[in-house]
This record gives structure tokens, C-alpha cells and sequence, in this order.
């Protein structure tokens, strides 16, 4: 299972991009407060952070061990959380607690029979402070599992104020003025959007926007449980509204080769580095972490981003990912992970990650005020505005084969498609085919 972009990048560094599968202890802090109940004790939390992140999650597992008394491990996996997860459990070294990147694998881990269910205590913050949709992403079966931590906003265009003003261009509200806009800007001297076609997971992402607009959310249900082909004609017309971008030689920097040669951070190198290519990036939050940690933007002023506009008459989409807080039987600490899970599913141990930076929280008890700027208030205002009509990234809930693996499935054939993005009825046939081939298994 391949490493999500819904943990991937805020505060991505060359250096925390190095640091690969690590583990770090928090032990206790200084006394004060808490009642020490779990003194003593030892929770091993795995996930797929490192860098950045992992350090600021650990300043939440210090806030637990003060509250408590627990000790804290912290183990990176690296990308394959499945299989890091699935070999612990086999040699009887089973983690307490599991950051889950994607639906998909806490459906894999709850077949298994591998996860508790969260307590009733867990449950009831959860009803107090989440929409619904958040708990039914982490339910399987009608049993809530998994309590979502952290969460990213994917529907977010990051833009240079200097090159649209230059352009004299304001954020378009429509998909139809995004293209017009992206003219405007490229007959100005830069290229409009800077796309990362090299990694597939940007144009899944790409896809997902515009779905959602333009078929609704029921169709984007059904089609994420494959309960809906991927023939459908609303497919086919999503993929026509994408081949408008990716056949406009103007819109993008260095054309379509050139895209198909761009990562995710050379993305926004483009539009934020010190030679810019391009005036506007579509990506998630994260954006802002690789701006600003990796070419001293500030955000508000030298990155902001707008909503992904409406499409074809709908309504603006909201997608989003996270990772999702789980307890697995096979810990040797089984009890007290459930205490750090009910304690992550407070605006308390939010407000930890939300104070350092690079963090969104599904929870809209956390309060707006734990943020510390204005941009990132302003998505996590979206966020929990959006309630129920938020939906969780298609190719995260996706089987991996599908929607999840590099050279293969849908990230494949969705670069092929901004190769030639000349037949979208075709690219529909072959995406359920592989579709059919992966949800089969």
C-alpha cells in the first residue's frame, strides 16, 4: 500500500523526506495535571509520519503521557502500513495503536479481525465533535473502529497573488473560469497550472474534484464502492471536463511531457520556487507546508490558495483524506491505547498539532482560534463547514491494485490519459476493467 498524500507532505523537507522509518520514545514530562492512571505503562502508536509531522504528533503523545502518566513509542512504517502492521502483528510485536492513511487498509485491518472497537467513551466525543460522514468512514459494518485524527483538504487551488494580480485575475468561481482564468495568466507570460503528472495520486485527485461537482456526491458514493461502472457516462463526462485542461497546450507548464515529468514538490517548485514556471498548483493543504517550509513563502501573502470551483452546474466539492486512530487486539497495551484514541478524539490533544502548524482536524469542537494563521483557518473553517457533504478521497477507499499502487490501476491509466487525453470513453473502458479486476479481490 503506498503512501497517501493525505499525510505525505506538510513541512516536506529534503531532510524529514530522508529520515525514513524511525522510532522515537516520548517518555514522561514534567508532572502536573492528569491523574497518572496509566503510569508506568507503554503505548507504541505506528504510522506513517516521519519528519515534520512525526515530531509534532509526538508533542501530542507528550500531552497524553502529562494527562496520564503513559509512556509513548512512536514507529514510522514508512509506506507500507499494511504490511509493516500485518508482519508485527505475525511476530507477536503488535503495535497499541495504528494511524490508519486511508479507508481502504482500516477495512483491511477490521476484516482481519485485527482492531477493537472503540470504546464507548471514544464514541461519545466522536458524536459530540464530528459529522457523521467521519464516523462512517471509520465503521466498518456498522461498527465504528478508527476516529480521524487528522485530516487533509483536497480541494484546494494554491495560486501566487503576484502572478494573478500581474494577470489581473481575481480566484474564479466556476471550473469554466479556471480555464479562462489559466489563459488569462498564461498570455501574461507564465504558464497557468503547474500539474504533477509524474506521481499518479495528483491526477486521481484532479479527477475526484471535478466528479463530485459534476456527477454529485450519491454518483461518487456509488462509484467508489464500484457499485457504479466506471463506464457510466457520468465518468466519461468528468474525464472530457479533465481532457479540457490536459489537451490545452497553453495551460500547463511544459505541456503535457512536461507534467508527466513533474512530481508533486517540483509542482509547487513551479509555481513557488525561485524560478516560477507557472501561476496556480491544484493540490491539497499540504501545499502551503512545501511553500513555505522549502521556499520561505508566506502564507497569505506569497501563497493562498481558493476553493476547487464548481463544475457543470454543481456544487463546489470538498474532498478530503486523513488518517484515522486504531486499536489493534494483538497490542500488549491494548486497554491504555484505547485511552490515547479517546484522547485524540478531543479539541485538546487537536489543539496541540493545530498550535504547531501542518495540521487540519476533522473536529469542529477544536476551536478556529488553535490555528496559527489565517490560511490555515480558513480551510479548517471549509473543512468542518462542508459536514457531511465532505467526502473521503475515491482512490484511498479504493483496493490498493486499484487505487493505490504506483505503475498500475488508476494512477497509470490517468497518466496515460494526460498523454492522450484525446478518448475518455476509452480511458473509461479501460479503468473498469482494472477496476473490476482489483474490487474482485
Amino acid at each position: 500500500m503506498m503512501r497517501r498524500r493525505t499525510t505525505l507532505l506538510t513541512g516536506c523537507t529534503a531532510l524529514a523526506l530522508a529520515l525514513g522509518a524511525t522510532a522515537c520514545g516520548g517518555g514522561p514530562v514534567s508532572a502536573g495535571g492528569g491523574d497518572k492512571a496509566l503510569s508506568g505503562q507503554t503505548v507504541t502508536v505506528a504510522g506513517v509520519w516521519s519528519g515534520s509531522e512525526q515530531k509534532n504528533f509526538q508533542k501530542v503523545l507528550d500531552a497524553f503521557t502529562e494527562k496520564t502518566g503513559a509512556k509513548t513509542q512512536f514507529v514510522s512504517t514508512g509506506d507500507n502500513v499494511s504490511t509493516v502492521v500485518g508482519s508485527k502483528i505475525e511476530g507477536g510485536n503488535a503495535p497499541d495503536v495504528v494511524m490508519v492513511p486511508q479507508v481502504g487498509v482500516l477495512n483491511q485491518f477490521a476484516r482481519k479481525g485485527w482492531l477493537k472497537p472503540l470504546s464507548p467513551a471514544a464514541q461519545q466525543t466522536i458524536d459530540a465533535g464530528y459529522a457523521p460522514v467521519w464516523k462512517k468512514y471509520g465503521s466498518v459494518d456498522g461498527t465504528l473502529y478508527g476516529l480521524y485524527f487528522k485530516a487533509a483538504h483536497k480541494s484546494t487551488v494554491w495560486y501566487s497573488p503576484d502572478a494573478l494580480a500581474q494577470a489581473g485575475v481575481k480566484p474564479p468561481k466556476t471550473y469554466d473560469e479556471l480555464l479562462k482564468a489559466g489563459h488569462t495568466v498564461s498570455d501574461s507570460g507564465l504558464a497557468a497550472f503547474a500539474v504533477a503528472g509524474q506521481d499518479g495520486w495528483t491526477l486521481t485527485d484532479w479527477f475526484e474534484n471535478i466528479y463530485l461537482s459534476q456527477a454529485g456526491p450519491e454518483k461518487y458514493d456509488a462509484l467508489a464502492a464500484h457499485k457504479l461502472t466506471w463506464t457510466d457516462t457520468s465518468v466519461v463526462e468528468a474525464l472530457t471536463t479533465l481532457g479540457k485542461l490536459f489537451k490545452d497546450k497553453q495551460l500547463i507548464a511544459g505541456g503535457r511531457n512536461g507534467a508527466l515529468n513533474t512530481d508533486f514538490p517540483g509542482s509547487v517548485e513551479k509555481v513557488f520556487g525561485p524560478k516560477p514556471q507557472a501561476g496556480m498548483v491544484y493540490e491539497g493543504d499540504f501545499v502551503a507546508g512545501v511553500a513555505h517550509d522549502q521556499y520561505g513563502k508566506a502564507i497569505g501573502k506569497d501563497a493562498d490558495f481558493f476553493p476547487f470551483p464548481a463544475v457543470g452546474g454543481g456544487t463546489a466539492p470538498v474532498v478530503s483524506g486523513g488518517d484515522a486512530a486504531v486499536v489493534l487486539k494483538d497490542g500488549k497495551n491494548a486497554k491504555a491505547g484505547m485511552k490515547l484514541v479517546e484522547y485524540l478524539a478531543t479539541p485538546e490533544a487537536a489543539a496541540v498539532w493545530a498550535k504547531a502548524g501542518g495540521f487540519l482536524s476533522p473536529n469542529r469542537k477544536l476551536s478556529l482560534t488553535a490555528y496559527g494563521d489565517d490560511v490555515t483557518r480558513a480551510t479548517a473553517k471549509s473543512l468542518v463547514g462542508a459536514g457531511d457533504s465532505v467526502r473521503f478521497d475515491m482512490s484511498d477507499q479504493a483496493p490498493a491494485a486499484f487505487g493505490g499502487t504506483k505503475g498500475t490501476g488508476e494512477w497509470k491509466l490517468l497518466q496515460d490519459f494526460l498523454r492522450d487525453p484525446s478518448d475518455p470513453k476509452g480511458t473509461a473502458a479501460k479503468l473498469e476493467a482494472a477496476a473490476a479486476k482489483a474490487y474482485r479481490n
